[in-house]
C-alpha cells in the first residue's frame, strides 16, 4: 500500500509530465505542426512586390547598366554608372557608341533636363538622350516607369536557387526569371521592342540587387543582353545642375 508520501510524489510527477507535453503541443502548433516552418515561403508575386517597394522608397542607389554586346552599327548605350535618387535625378557617367566609337561623358540628370560634357569641351549642355539612343538618367528610378516598374509586369516568373553572396557572404540572393512585356521597357529604353527574358536577383532584405535583361532593345537589330546592378541602398545625393 502506497503511502502519503509517495502517493505526493507520484501526483507531482503526473502534473509535471503534463505541463510538459502540453508545452510541446503548443511548440508543435505554433510551427504549423512540426513539419512545415513557422510560416508559408512568399509567392514571386510578393517577393517582387516587396523588391518593388524597398527600391521606390531607398533615398538612392550606386546604378550599373551595362552591355558586352551591342549590336554592331547601333547608336546606344554601352554602360552607365552613378548615382540615382528619388528627386529624380542621377548623376554618373555614360558611355554612348556613336559609328562604332565609344564615347564617355560626365552626365546630370535632374528637373527632366538632361546635362552631358561632350568631348574636347570644358563645360556641360543640355542635349535630349533619345537621340544617342539613351533614356534620361533620371527615370530610371521613377516608381512608375523605371527599372522597380518592370517587377509587378513580369510574367511566367520562376524562383531559382538561393546562394550567398554580398559583402563577406552575408546575404542570401535568390534568382528569379520572366518575360517583360516590350511596352514596359520602352520605358527603360525608349527604343525597346517585343518581349524581353529577365534574371532578377533578390537578396532577404527585399533589395534587388541585380537585372539581366535580354531582348531587342534597339530597332532592326540583334537581342543583346543589359546587366544593371544595385548597390548601397539609402545613398543620399544632393545633385543639382551644373
Amino acid at each position: 500500500m502506497l503511502t502519503a508520501a509517495r502517493r505526493r510524489h507520484r501526483a507531482a510527477a503526473a502534473l509535471l509530465a503534463g505541463a510538459l507535453t502540453a508545452v510541446l503541443l503548443t511548440a508543435c502548433s505554433s510551427d504549423g505542426g512540426g513539419g512545415g516552418g513557422s510560416k508559408s515561403d512568399p509567392t514571386p508575386e510578393e517577393v517582387f512586390a516587396a523588391a518593388k517597394k524597398t527600391l521606390d522608397e531607398t533615398s538612392g542607389v550606386n546604378l550599373t547598366l551595362s552591355t558586352d554586346d551591342l549590336p554592331d552599327g547601333v547608336t546606344g548605350v554601352e554602360k552607365a554608372e552613378g548615382v540615382g535618387t528619388h528627386a529624380p535625378a542621377f548623376e554618373g557617367s555614360i558611355t554612348v557608341v556613336l559609328s562604332g566609337q565609344a564615347f564617355q561623358v560626365p552626365v546630370v540628370a535632374v528637373d527632366a533636363k538632361v546635362y552631358v560634357q561632350l568631348p574636347l569641351t570644358t563645360g556641360y549642355q543640355d542635349i535630349d538622350p533619345a537621340e544617342y539612343g539613351a533614356p534620361d538618367p533620371a527615370k530610371l528610378m521613377s516608381t512608375d516607369a523605371g527599372f522597380s516598374s518592370l517587377l509587378p509586369a513580369t510574367t511566367e516568373v520562376e524562383k531559382g536557387e538561393s546562394v550567398r553572396g554580398g559583402a563577406d557572404n552575408k546575404e542570401i540572393l535568390t534568382e528569379y526569371t520572366g518575360k517583360v512585356p516590350g511596352d514596359v521597357m520602352k520605358n527603360v529604353i525608349p527604343t525597346a521592342a517585343g518581349e524581353f527574358d529577365a534574371t532578377y536577383t533578390i537578396n532577404d532584405d527585399d533589395e534587388l540587387r541585380s537585372a539581366e535583361l535580354t531582348g531587342v532593345f534597339y530597332q532592326d537589330s540583334k537581342p543583346m543582353t543589359y546587366t544593371v546592378t544595385f548597390e548601397d541602398y539609402g545613398t543620399t545625393k544632393d545633385i543639382t545642375a551644373p
